[in-house]
């Protein structure tokens, strides 16, 4: 994949990871990143379960997880102390 087209691909995938052409074992860790994200109290065993027939392994379901947990964490902190966004980030879409 040229650099246009890998910039193209992560556009759609921030746009609507939803639309975006993933593989099943990313688009299962997209879903259980958004249900880690927004119904955390509703995780379940069957969620994990969900990532390993994705062929997902419990290293990779660890990480994942992590990752996620890691950035609603320091988001939480960042909106917690009013950091303010970078002003010298461009939002994307904004080229």
């Amino acid at each position: 994949m040229d650099e246009e087209a890998g910039d193209a691909f992560v556009h759609q995938v921030v746009a609507d990871w939803r639309k975006a052409a993933l593989s099943p074992s990313d688009r299962a860790i997209c879903e259980h990143s958004v249900k880690l994200t927004r119904k955390e109290e509703e995780m379940k065993p069957r969620d994990l379960e969900a990532l390993r027939r994705a062929g997902l392994d419990d290293r990779a379901i660890h990480d994942a997880t992590q990752v996620a947990a890691f950035f609603n964490y320091i988001t939480r902190v960042a909106d917690g102390l009013g950091v303010e966004s970078e002003t010298f980030i461009d939002e994307w879409g904004r080229r």
